[in-house]
């Protein structure tokens, strides 16, 4: 039997986020049903993932962290994964599952996943034994067949991957493709029109996989998703958020879990600190976590409470210290200095050119310092 979500995607974040919500929400009759996952890559590795994801048993997910100022360390069972299809072996069976039962796409295919690839042509719409290369490609193609098939059903898109309005920049790609290929006017229009396409921004810190399907999770999840008519939720969920004001909680995430981190990968680098540091031992260092309280306090908060949002942004910060000082959570400040420089430009530099628009005269010294520094991480 077809399930109602089919998801692209196999890795450890999916697995402890929307799988483990899915399956959290069958256990009390609030999910539309099971999830098919499609495996997008070649290795031995994912391939010995699909093959556990596949097998039905489900996996286990190790939530462990702080909340509330409580320690928390639980299992829970995942069990929503009931099919498992490898996108170049399987890709008919794929086509399959989407004309027929298919609800909601889910997908999140990693910091690539929306880049189009040049031997990808309009050839593939007509051929039902070969995948496209790129995600755009694959979408667009699954569109195309279920527009043929089933074109009154329901279908709604949630893209799940770190990119600001996801659902629209991720139609926009396969519209965009869709023209390239000189495919139909009405079945652009059902791309546009008929397929609902969700923003949403998905936030949880997911630490390390269990070997061959689960993961290693903080307490805290976030789903938080831009209301759609029609949109066809997957499931309900207490870390779902149905919101009319999605850039808010984008705001959050970027100016101060994302810039928190920023500044103290900044201090890593500079300060010459311990190779192997986390962000745990960071803020546990008594001065290293005065100037990051400054930071939050002094220079961003102040912008925060100018936009109106000044209660939203303290009460963030609550559960983020948590989440910072998670004692189970090796998150590797040279991971976090990775690509440093284009880090900082998207999100330090906002929040100071929004300080400016707003004719705030905030110093933000340390802010300032930051992003004017050639600081590197990947040269050390």
């Amino acid at each position: 039997m077809t399930q109602p979500i089919l998801q692209f995607g196999t890795g450890r974040f999916l697995q402890a986020h929307v799988d483990l919500f899915v399956s959290q929400a069958l256990a009390r009759g609030e999910a539309i049903g099971g999830i098919t996952v499609v495996q997008t890559t070649d290795s031995p590795q994912s391939s010995a993932r699909l093959a556990a994801l596949a097998s039905g048993r489900g996996y286990r997910v190790e939530v462990q962290g702080r909340m509330n100022g409580e320690r928390v360390v639980e299992t829970v069972h995942v069990d929503s994964v009931r099919e498992g299809l490898n996108a170049g072996r399987d890709w008919a069976r794929v086509l399959e599952a989407v004309a027929t039962d298919v609800q909601v796409i889910v997908s999140n295919t990693a910091d690539q996943g929306y880049t189009l690839n040049g031997s990808d042509s309009v050839a593939l719409l007509w051929d039902a034994a070969a995948a496209p290369r790129s995600f755009p490609a694959k979408l667009l193609v699954l569109l195309h067949h279920r527009w043929r098939c089933n074109p009154d059903a329901a279908l709604s898109l949630y893209p799940c991957e770190l990119v600001s309005r996801n659902g629209d920049t991720l139609r926009d790609l396969v519209l965009d493709l869709a023209q390239v290929w000189g495919t139909r006017a009405p079945f652009q229009a059902y791309v546009r029109e008929h397929c609902v396409w969700v923003n949403s921004l998905v936030d949880r810190i997911v630490s390390a996989p269990i070997e061959p399907a689960g993961a290693v999770a903080e307490p805290f999840a976030l789903w938080a998703i831009e209301r759609r008519e029609r949109m066809v939720l997957p499931c309900t969920h207490p870390a779902i958020v149905l919101t009319d004001t999605l850039a808010r909680h984008e705001r959050l995430k970027l100016m101060l879990l994302n810039l928190g981190h920023s500044f103290l990968a900044e201090r890593w680098i500079v300060d010459g600190r311990a190779a192997d540091e986390t962000v745990f031992q960071a803020m546990s260092d008594t001065a290293l976590r005065a100037e990051l309280e400054a930071v939050w306090g002094d220079e961003v908060l102040p912008v925060f409470e100018a936009e109106g949002e000044g209660e939203h942004a303290r009460a963030y910060l609550v559960g983020l210290r948590d989440r910072l000082l998670n004692p189970f959570l090796a998150h590797r400040l040279a991971d976090i200095a990775k690509d440093h420089r284009e880090k900082k430009r998207r999100r330090i530099a906002p929040l100071i050119e929004r300080a400016i628009e707003m004719n705030l005269a905030l110093p933000q010294r340390r802010l300032h310092a930051a992003l004017s520094s050639n600081a590197e991480g990947n040269s050390l």
